[in-house]
């Protein structure tokens, strides 16, 4: 598993090669603000959704970067992956990369 920081990640959304974005937040918090073209998988549902995960290059999202992590580290268990954990979460992507993303 790796870390990706949020202006890494919107360099990569800018290519035509572009990873998948699960967002393992609470379905509350996704809805307050997401990364444009992520999937909510909130992090208890990711067991019984990992049929729902594409083959190739993923990135964990969350608040802050921790509950992604352990995400991150699950799925790349189970053999899915290459795997990325945005580090800082949707709080980093607000403050680096799109300031007008709502923060909480």
């Amino acid at each position: 598993m790796q870390t990706i920081t949020a202006s890494q990640l919107s360099e990569w959304l800018g290519k035509e090669q572009k990873p998948q974005l699960i967002d393992v937040r609470e379905p509350w918090e996704y809805a307050l603000c997401a990364i444009p073209g992520s999937i909510n998988i909130p992090m208890q549902t990711i067991p019984s959704r990992l049929n729902d995960i594409e083959e190739g290059d993923v990135i964990t999202i969350c608040h802050h970067g921790m509950r992604s992590y352990q995400v991150a580290l699950y799925l790349e268990a189970a053999g899915l992956g290459p795997v990325h954990n945005l580090s800082g979460g949707v709080e980093a992507w607000a403050t680096d990369v799109d300031p007008s993303m709502a923060h909480y």
